[in-house]
């Protein structure tokens, strides 16, 4: 006789998914947001473009397990 896998918890499948999209993209537009506040002519597309990718990659990083 197969018993089957414990089904996740309520919060685990429905409330953290929805908490870490919150969060990551909190992050996501905040750092973005910052590095555009402060733009001078010499840093161009470049500061902006950096600041996003970094973003991006740290909130997969956190979040990503979730």
């Amino acid at each position: 006789d197969q018993s089957k896998p414990p089904r996740p918890h309520w919060y685990e499948r429905y409330i953290q998914p929805c908490v870490a999209e919150l969060l990551g993209s909190a992050l996501f537009v905040f750092i973005g947001c910052l590095s555009v506040v402060e733009d001078t002519g010499s840093t161009g597309r470049l500061q902006p473009a950096l600041a996003h990718g970094l973003a991006l990659g740290l909130a997969i990083a956190i979040t990503g397990g979730i």
